[in-house]
């Protein structure tokens, strides 16, 4: 059986947040399936958090999958290999959800490629030794470096930084299970289809940071992945903490107090209290690369919504567009009216089909018109709304005031660098103020200000 949460130090949630509808019933049941290799991909040199990797590949080039087509020559950052076997293009430079326009390598598929059902195999298949025997926690650390392998969650950290940067004391690894951004189903399937993956990957990242405990939190509207994941980690060291269902509980400071009751400061990282974060989809990919020797380069994206005929969970090559994976979905509903990359409390809604899956995404949510109906904006009477339900304990009015009036050192003063941008306080909101963005604004107003001086 697996642990409640009362077994731990933490209580299994964390003060104020939200509790959203969670309309994950649109893709849970879906089974994952690997989608056909595209004709093309375009591969963004920078998808992850750090410097941008230096090209290895140039035109008329043939690669095979894996192959190593970007390095990352700074130590923030990731290497990139080929998804598919092909001949590279001119350079290209394309633009990604948030905004940023970046350099990337455009590849066209050549000759044969692999089946949807090898692909499958190749990724997910097979049997996972539940085992460090045999291994070295300095192999493991540089297989999961040579293999480009990143946080999967949505931060996109090199994960080869995170484990090297354990020279502090880390006893615990903690891995995120909890997904608990509405509609997203990728991780649950995967702890779902594949547990033993899951385990074998937590394994062996808690190895290599030389942890004394390892836990997997998983929300309790999950039975199936609890079930399928306590009985996974049966004989191992890996423990299982049954969380309560609340959002943002996949923040990584808000698991760490809902498990550990331990506080992160404010600017500081887990490590400075002796905790190591992870995902569970990068543990299939920490997995994969130890075992296999294989590189990162597909993962399980999450498309969804009312506004998607049939919502999928699949598992994709990185580089190919949106309009791919909604297509194999059966298309967009007539109603659709908002495609978001990533959930709706912290997605970015796009418009551009053609925009290419990066590492960090993990789930494309369509909405439609009832879906996205919204009040008028209105003047705020300072209810506290924000305030009451704000994870990181701050003033999201104030910060809000602050970026209309283009005030940054006010916005400084109400720690505008400690929000994580979770919507908890737009989505609380009476008067349909859209905090987050002025926030995001405000935040990027500080960022340019700093660079010019």
């Amino acid at each position: 059986m697996a642990k409640k949460f009362e077994e731990f130090t933490g209580s299994g949630t964390f003060h104020r947040g939200i509790h959203p509808p969670e309309r994950k019933d649109f893709s849970a049941e879906a089974p994952i399936e690997a989608i056909p290799t595209p004709a093309e991909v375009i591969i963004p040199l920078q998808q992850h958090i750090g410097a941008p990797c230096k090209p290895l590949v140039t035109p008329k080039q043939e690669v095979s999958y894996g192959d190593l087509i970007g390095d990352n020559e700074a130590f923030v950052s990731a290497k990139l290999h080929s998804p598919i076997f092909g001949v590279v293009q001119k350079m290209a430079v394309t633009t990604l959800p948030n905004g940023r326009h970046v350099q990337a390598i455009h590849i066209k598929a050549t000759g044969r490629q692999f089946t949807v059902e090898e692909m499958h195999r190749e990724c997910m298949g097979g049997r996972w030794a539940k085992s460090v025997v045999g291994y070295d926690p300095d192999e493991v650390t540089q297989a999961i470096n040579e293999a480009g392998i990143v946080g999967l969650g949505g931060a996109a950290f090199p994960t080869h930084v995170k484990i090297a940067a354990g020279k502090k004391p880390v006893g615990t690894l903690l891995v995120n299970g909890c997904e608990c951004e509405p509609y997203l189903t990728a991780d649950d399937r995967l702890m779902r289809d594949i547990p033993d993956a899951v385990i074998t990957g937590a394994m062996l990242a808690g190895f290599a940071v030389n942890v004394k405990d390892i836990i997997i939190g998983i929300e309790e509207n999950k039975a199936d992945a609890i079930e399928k994941i306590t009985k996974a980690a049966a004989g191992t060291a890996v423990k299982v903490a049954v969380l309560k269902t609340k959002y943002p509980q996949g923040s990584e400071k808000h698991l760490i107090k809902a498990v550990l009751n331990r506080v992160v400061p404010l600017g500081g990282l887990p490590a400075d209290i002796g905790v190591a974060v992870a995902n569970v989809t990068t543990m299939v990919a920490v997995a994969r690369a130890v075992i296999r020797k294989m590189p990162l380069t597909h993962r399980v994206v999450c498309v969804t919504g009312a506004g998607i005929v049939q919502p999928k969970n699949i598992l994709a090559p990185f580089g190919i567009s949106y309009r791919e994976l909604i297509n194999f979905c059966g298309g967009l509903t007539k109603d659709a009216a908002r495609i978001l990359s990533g959930g709706p409390m912290m997605g970015f809604s796009f418009s551009d089909l053609d925009m290419p899956l990066t590492k960090g995404t993990g789930g494309v949510t369509v909405l439609t018109h009832e879906d996205t109906k919204k009040e008028k904006e209105t003047t705020c009477v300072r209810c506290g709304r924000c305030v009451d339900v704000c994870p990181m304990n701050l003033v999201p009015a104030r910060l809000a005031v602050a970026a209309r009036h283009r005030n940054l050192n006010m916005a400084e003063k109400y720690k505008i660098r400690g929000c994580m941008e979770c919507g908890c306080c737009a989505y609380a909101c009476p008067a349909s103020i859209p905090l987050v963005q002025l926030i995001r604004v405000c935040k990027a107003m500080i960022m340019a200000n700093k660079s010019n001086k």
